[in-house]
């Protein structure tokens, strides 16, 4: 039987167990136990379907506990004790503010550290400064992370919120001299007005919702735009560029998935692409949960 997964490509599952302001504690029943900083909050998890490792009185010191009719509908926050609300936790010296809202997101994806921390040091061992793409770019760490290595970003978001607490967060990790340009835009419109004014790009991160909206009420849907997007990505990279990091949450696909689109719009430039998924390592246990799934590009 022939391999058909190409020599250039790899599919791997990329690990974390967290840093000093955070951990999974622990996930089983469809929910998850997680410590950021000194809050420890609750919240459903659907990729968690076997039992709780920890007890039930541990899982009690929650201090806030999401409840959801369902994943794709917004619920209510259930306060178990005195609660700071917003806060602030620390990241390799990046500091992020997180917030409690209506919806279970809480301001930060902790599975995306290994990818933070390979994005920092792969701007630090250039030799050039390098201009850094962010699309989707939600509340900055991988802008900052890059940003703090040297690089010049231009985050994007269809979300005045999100970039609004992205230039916050910033303000918070002191790098306001860093060269870091904020826009509020629809990416796909964002990277084709790129492309006609030939601003070309040496890294793209691009991390896309399921489904969402641009500011004008433009409607983004995963399977629909992601290969235009990707396309249109291709087309602003510079000659020296040297990666395309794509994750993706919540979708009906897999790794493979990811890396056949990236095998197909890369095409026209030599480089090996890498896939898998994105798990967090438990402290109460050796399970690992699956959080995400990426394609990378590297030249």
């Amino acid at each position: 039987m022939s391999n058909s997964i190409p020599n250039n490509t790899s599919i791997s599952v990329t690990t974390s167990s967290g840093w000093s302001d955070y951990a999974l504690l622990d996930s089983g029943d469809g929910m998850k136990l997680e410590r950021y900083g000194e809050m420890l909050l609750s919240r459903p998890e659907p990729e968690a379907f076997w039992s709780k490792s920890l007890p039930p009185q541990d899982w009690a010191k929650a201090n806030a506990a999401y409840n959801s009719p369902s994943q794709d509908e917004n619920g209510t926050w259930t306060y178990r004790s005195r609660f700071n609300n917003p806060w602030i936790i620390s990241i390799e010296g990046i500091h992020s503010k997180l917030e409690l809202s209506s919806s279970r997101h809480i301001g930060l994806f902790p599975e995306q550290y290994p990818q933070w921390l390979w994005l920092r040091d792969h701007i630090l061992e250039q030799h050039t400064p390098m201009k850094v793409l962010n699309l989707f770019g939600y509340t900055g760490m991988a802008t900052l992370f890059a940003a703090q290595a040297g690089a010049q970003v231009t985050h994007v978001d269809a979300s005045k919120k999100a970039v609004s607490w992205a230039k916050e967060n910033q303000t918070l990790s002191d790098l306001q001299d860093k060269p870091v340009r904020w826009i509020v835009d629809d990416a796909l419109k964002f990277v084709k007005r790129e492309a006609r004014r030939q601003n070309y790009y040496d890294a793209i991160v691009l991390d896309p919702p399921k489904f969402g909206r641009g500011p004008n009420g433009e409607v983004w849907e995963f399977y629909k735009y992601l290969p235009n997007l990707l396309s249109a990505c291709e087309s602003i990279l510079s000659k020296q560029a040297s990666f395309l990091l794509l994750t993706a949450y919540a979708v009906k696909a897999s790794a493979l998935t990811l890396q056949r689109a990236m095998q197909e719009k890369m095409q026209p430039r030599q480089g090996t692409i890498s896939a898998g998924e994105l798990a967090q390592q438990e402290t109460a246990s050796d399970r690992y949960l699956s959080r995400a799934i990426y394609a990378l590009w590297k030249k």
